[in-house]
């Protein structure tokens, strides 16, 4: 069995699905099969909910203040179990929660989420990935043709409705395309998270 709960840079993470709707040419699942503490994170089939509670059991959360949602697949294709989950997680163990996606969520399920999720999460990193949506397209391969102005709806959804919000690029981008993707998230008034590359 891969590994659901695994640490990373002193944080707690919960990889609860490989499913994704994106290629990501940069996506670290598709170097390696795993980070951090974890020694496999790539699944023989999906974990259940009883499994995904029952690694949250064996998994000490003292002195952590957050668990987040990020593993080697997008947490929100597994919905029921990241929102039963999450649920688990803050109740039993009074942790905040946050959600790392690719932001494409209600284009996948065909309606808004957002509320849903707003029940048992905290805050919200969005993968903004690049400036344009051609460059989005070329970049994060995903599933949908309109996947770029989806994912910025999803963000300026997230940000009415979380206490934190924000976008991130990795920092491999041209200096041009980093200034373009700080506009894109000023102008929507959401914090730009540079990620180094690893």
């Amino acid at each position: 069995m891969a590994d659901i709960l695994y640490t990373y840079k002193n944080q707690i993470y919960a990889n609860i699905t490989n499913k994704c709707d994106c290629s990501c040419q940069f996506c670290i699942r598709s170097h390696k099969d795993s980070v951090g503490e974890a020694e496999n994170l790539w699944f023989k089939s999906e974990p259940t909910l009883e499994e995904i509670k029952k690694a949250m059991d064996e998994f000490d959360f003292t002195g952590y203040e957050e668990l987040v949602f990020c593993g080697y697949g997008e947490p929100t294709c597994a919905l029921e179990n990241l929102l039963a989950g999450a649920a688990y997680a803050k109740e039993k163990y009074g942790i905040k929660i946050r959600l790392n996606t690719n932001g494409l969520a209600n284009l996948y399920h065909k309606r808004n989420i957002v509320p849903e999720l707003a029940e048992v999460i905290d805050s919200v990193s969005i993968s903004l990935n690049a400036p344009t949506a051609e460059k989005y397209q070329e970049v994060t391969r995903p599933q949908f043709e309109n996947a770029f102005p989806a994912m910025l709806e999803f963000a300026s959804l997230a940000q009415e409705t979380f206490s934190h919000t924000q976008l991130s690029i990795v920092d491999v981008l041209p200096e041009d395309e980093i200034k373009t993707c700080q506009r894109i998230a000023d102008e929507r008034g959401i914090y730009l998270k540079i990620r180094k590359f690893s």
